[in-house]
């Protein structure tokens, strides 16, 4: 069956099933999900929706609809854009601002509203940090301190180095887009608000502690390369200021000065309020996170391992963008990280409850589709279909995935496990993030993985099933 005979089904219902087109205010999708804002999320006929063929969950989060499909979810969601009309990556309503400012303001949809804000901005730009990653695996492995094939004075290793830091560095740069896509901002002017931030004069500055001011406002000025909270701070007001400057500009001017406007007026308030904040959100929430991995002992170890087991339900609910972008920052300033990034065998845990669901399971049918898990965890780096199609379908075996990651993440506690580089991808090229220091830290990493793999499908083995799950 070819792709697109595959989600035909999906295609041809799924939009009756939202409540129809006129439902529907935007559309789009990320690695494994179709995304639908809705404007009635109670005109969505959700369990019909889960039987469809190829659907293997569906969750809400605030005021979206999310379908999990898997690996290709970009082809799903042509042939839906297909066959519907449905616009692809803009917004179906004209009117999406009034749908916009429909928001809930209870503590719940606060915490969704910045989750889903933060994996919006930071989701699209994991294949720079893969990018990064490889690079400088390729100067921690043929460098001086492995294989010594690379002298740190040769030309190839100086290339590869700082192509390898060139994402973080510019890491603003690429927030202050991936943000501007995310609220709704001309994403030039997102760029320019990175650039800005990590400009070599007001960096200048910032080392040299002098006094600086903008529009007379006193201004502390900070170092924000390799940044992400001021960048993701100053776009999301920079959404309001210049959807102001796009209303109130008379058409024939608002080509020139909506624009210069919009960043004369984010200047003073990135650069005077958010963009202190933002820095000073980051150093101490990095701080308490370096604290955690410097800390040792009995409480490190446990923690560690408490979170790896923990690890995926934080992905269903999104609040793992937390723990990442938090890596992210300590990453930036010291290189290293021994916490959150020490749980990543957590994400074999997944492929580990498939295969025990495969030996245990006697339909072909369903076996065939643990192991096409098994597959999309260790290869493509796809969590979600296991997690959705094994452990919350059959639910005993998610007992099997959170014994393997507090197995694995023990094992990581107590050897120190420590990751050098951020790859944050759930697959093999996982265990990439350990190489660099001594060679025993990639050992001890490819170890937890290893028991984390093993430990889930065993206890998912001897577990089994619910036998009322086990025959939907």
């Amino acid at each position: 069956m070819g792709k697109k005979e595959k989600y035909q089904d999906l295609a041809e219902h799924v939009v009756d099933l939202l409540g129809g087109k006129d439902n529907i205010s935007f559309f789009t999708h990320c690695i494994t999900r179709l995304r639908f804002n809705l404007k009635d999320q109670g005109l969505a006929k959700t369990a019909e929706i889960k039987r469809l063929a190829n659907v293997v969950g569906v969750q809400h989060s605030g005021e979206q609809l999310q379908i999990i499909i898997g690996q290709e979810v970009g082809e799903a969601y042509k042939l839906i854009c297909e066959k519907s009309g449905l616009k692809a990556q803009a917004a179906i309503d004209e009117n999406l601002d009034e749908v916009q400012e429909k928001k809930d303001l209870s503590i719940k949809g606060i915490g969704n509203a910045i989750l889903s804000s933060l994996s919006g901005c930071l989701t699209p730009i994991i294949p720079i940090l893969i990018v990064s990653a490889m690079f400088k695996t390729l100067t921690a492995v043929f460098g001086p301190n492995m294989l010594n094939v690379m002298p740190e004075t040769s030309n190839l290793y100086v290339l590869f180095n700082f192509s390898g830091d060139a994402a973080f560095y510019f890491l603003p740069v690429a927030v202050g887009y991936t943000a501007a896509k995310r609220f709704g901002v001309n994403p030039v002017l997102g760029i320019l608000m990175g650039g800005i931030l990590i400009h070599p004069a007001l960096s200048k500055i910032a080392e040299a502690g002098e006094a600086f001011t903008v529009f007379g406002i006193p201004c502390l000025a900070q170092n924000y390369t390799s940044s992400i909270f001021p960048a993701i701070l100053s776009v999301w007001v920079m959404s309001y200021i210049e959807r102001f400057f796009n209303k109130h500009t008379p058409s024939v001017l608002k080509p020139v000065f909506a624009p210069f406007l919009t960043i004369l007026v984010t200047l003073p308030v990135s650069l005077c309020v958010l963009g202190p904040a933002g820095h000073f959100l980051g150093e101490y929430i990095s701080k308490f996170f370096l604290w955690m991995g410097n800390s040792g002992g009995i409480f490190k170890v446990l923690a560690i391992a408490i979170v790896a087991a923990l690890w995926q339900y934080l992905v269903m609910t999104g609040m793992h963008w937390l723990l990442i972008t938090t890596t992210m920052v300590v990453m930036a300033e010291t290189g290293q990280e021994s916490f959150v990034l020490a749980t990543s065998c957590s994400a074999f845990t997944v492929g580990g409850m498939c295969l025990g669901a495969f030996l245990r399971q006697k339909e072909g049918d369903k076996k065939s589709l643990s192991l096409s898990y098994i597959v999309a965890q260790l290869i493509g780096g796809i969590t979600e279909p296991g997690l959705y199609g094994v452990g919350l379908r059959y639910r005993r075996p998610l007992l099997g995935m959170m014994a393997g990651g507090f197995a694995g993440g023990l094992y990581a506690g107590i050897t120190n496990l420590t990751a050098y580089q951020i790859v944050p991808v759930g697959n093999f090229l996982s265990l990439l993030d350990f190489v660099g220091g001594h060679n025993m830290n990639f050992i001890n990493g490819i170890i937890a993985a290893v028991i984390a793999f093993s430990v889930a499908a065993i206890v998912t083995f001897l577990l089994g099933f619910d036998e009322k799950k086990l025959a939907e």
